[in-house]
């Protein structure tokens, strides 16, 4: 029997609840056991509802705790959301019937169904979202609860689109529940591994060029839209960026990295130090499936185990690991930055972001203060 090694990328449950308790005017109810609801509720900082099902409700039936909870949310107002869990599915019961004649929004994502972006995708398909012809501005997608940098990124990208001219569209998914079968025709991307699939995709914003070629779309196909101030600003801080990293390589040699997150922010974390720092990139580890064929010069590979992470830092030994806390724990002297979930034993209260010029200013700086501070 092969090795259970430790996972370490959440389940498609706690996708759901990223995705829902991103829209505000959603109560998001967590039916299943009490570990169920903490793990979300603590990686997500969102106010979430759980049922808390005990031995007795897994015996003769979980329906009247189901109808309980929600009951004492419907006075609230707003709409209710249901995100079944792995116990209430195993056991086969039939949460719709237990909910019908009840104005509730069902998504049934226990934890064996996926990963984290399965969930996230199931729970936005359940709100059904739609595009409003004569809605004007960008939508901004890839927005989830679960990743650190998300406040940052809404905030970045939303500044770049005002810089152009632009009104922000719907966020999928931070914004308003309504906002969600309202969206705008067009939409830009901070993050590719929770693509909404609502409005015409014109590009994401990871990265400079990234953000070059999604803005020169954005001139020739939203009218009225000037972009200039956008590309003026990226010249510039493109500028900054090479500049502090040749400054670093007058002093240092170029890092081996090894990259552990999801693919979209492995590969920008690649592409950015590869171009700028001439780093080596000796692996590149995702959570989620890399892409097919994979559309990058790197060496990527699924790991979802932390021995299995473990193992790849021991075999390539780079100077930087890039991931989150359980990278952290394995990577022993090797320098670490970490840009996924969880990032555990840090103050963090500014809200800094990975898209935008600001996310690779960020970024960058992360990786060089770093370096230094290793090498002092």
């Amino acid at each position: 029997m092969p090795e259970c090694e430790t996972p370490l990328w959440p389940c498609a449950m706690t996708g759901a609840a990223a995705c829902l308790a991103g829209f505000e005017g959603i109560s998001v109810v967590i039916h299943g056991s009490s570990g169920c609801y903490y793990y979300p509720a603590t990686l997500l900082h969102a106010p979430l509802h759980g049922t808390f099902i005990l031995e007795n409700e897994v015996v003769f039936g979980s329906g009247d705790r189901l109808r309980e909870v929600i009951g004492d949310l419907s006075g609230r107002g707003g709409w209710i959301s249901v995100i079944t869990t792995c116990v209430p599915s195993v056991l086969g019961e039939d949460i719709k019937a237990m909910l019908d004649g009840t104005d509730v929004i069902l998504v049934d994502s226990p934890g064996f169904a996926g990963e984290l972006e399965t969930g996230y995708r199931a729970a936005l398909a359940a709100l059904a979202p739609a595009v409003d012809s004569e809605r004007r501005g960008v939508n901004i997608d890839g927005v989830s609860l679960s990743d650190p940098f998300y406040e940052g990124n809404v905030q970045e990208v939303s500044r770049l689109l005002h810089r152009a001219g632009i009104p922000v569209g719907t966020v999928f998914c931070r914004d308003w529940y309504e906002m969600a079968g309202h969206a705008a025709p067009l939409t830009i991307g901070t993050n590719n591994d929770f693509s909404s699939g609502v409005g015409t995709y014109l590009g994401g914003t990871l990265g400079i060029p990234a953000l070059r070629a999604t803005f020169e779309r954005l001139a020739t196909t939203y009218e009225g839209a000037d972009v200039d101030p956008v590309r003026v600003e990226l010249d510039r801080q493109e500028e900054r960026v090479t500049h502090a990293c040749d400054k670093y390589l007058r002093r240092y040699d170029p890092p081996g990295v090894a990259i552990f997150a999801g693919t979209a922010y492995a590969l920008f974390a690649a592409d950015t130090l590869g171009r700028y720092l001439d780093a080596e990139i000796l692996a590149v580890g995702t959570r989620n499936d890399p892409p097919t064929p994979p559309a990058t010069q790197y060496p990527v590979e699924k790991l979802t185990g932390l021995e299995q992470v473990a193992r790849k830092i021991a075999e390539v030994s780079p100077d930087l690991v890039i991931g989150s806390s359980f990278e952290r724990s394995v990577c022993g002297d090797h320098t670490f930055v970490g840009i996924i979930p969880p990032l555990r034993g840090r103050v963090r209260l500014a809200r800094p972001p990975l898209a935008g010029t600001g996310g690779t200013l960020h970024f960058v700086e992360e990786v060089l203060n770093a370096c230094m501070d290793k090498k002092a």
